[in-house]
């Protein structure tokens, strides 16, 4: 069964805010403004959050505190609650620094090395598919959690454009029978095994993600 709708299909090939932080006076941002920054993922600092607003850049929570440009990417009914069931699938962003917004955290960084962060940030485009499985026999697993990054636009979207087509074809609950079937060749593998298990049985490339997002 299949029951996955496609929501949205296409990234924003944007990669920079331009646009700097207006009426700041004289306060240059201190460290509670990059706490808990994200060196490999897409979560927003707060800093960074403020340069989403006044870039006019939608963004939104992403788990607790954590906030990120994400979008849906695939959808299933949300009152499913057995066989396969979508955990979730995004598409996500975390953008660079051009023009007036770079220039005026080369200024704040000169007071506050700490916001260096945000002047080494590279744009990064990401995609993250999750599907679960659950039955009244007491079984359940993720069938498969595929993620990619990449600091290419055009790269992640080449395979948001594949990854949409296949997923939206497989018969996952038939395909969660499978990989129950062969449990004790991929049950007691770490994370990052048993990912690569699942990506060769579904024959997609393994995952690419938590690229550290800093340039040289």
């Amino acid at each position: 069964m299949n029951d996955l709708t496609l929501v949205a299909s296409r990234l924003d090939p944007n990669p920079f805010y331009r646009d700097p932080i207006a009426d700041v006076g004289d306060r240059v941002p201190g460290p509670e403004d990059v706490a808990l920054f994200d060196q490999a993922g897409y979560d927003l600092s707060p800093l960074e959050k403020r340069y989403a607003a006044a870039n006019r850049q939608r963004f939104g929570a992403h788990r607790e505190h954590r906030h990120a440009i994400r979008t849906t990417w695939l959808a299933s009914p949300p009152s499913k609650n057995e066989g396969a069931v979508l955990n979730h699938a995004l598409l996500l962003e975390r953008k660079g620094f051009a023009g007036e917004a770079l220039e005026q955290l080369h200024r704040w960084a000169r007071v506050n090395p700490l916001l260096y962060k945000l002047v080494k940030l590279r744009p990064k485009w990401g995609l993250d598919f999750s599907m679960d499985y659950a039955d009244r026999d007491g079984n359940v697993l993720e069938i498969l959690h595929f993620e990619y990054d990449a600091f290419a636009c055009e790269e992640i979207q080449a395979r948001v454009d594949r990854y949409s087509r296949l997923f939206m074809s497989v018969d996952w609950d038939e395909r969660a029978k499978g990989v129950l079937a062969r449990r004790e060749e991929w049950i007691d593998l770490d994370f990052e095994a048993q990912s690569a298990w699942k990506c060769d049985y579904f024959g997609i490339e393994r995952e690419r993600f938590k690229m550290v997002a800093w340039e040289r």
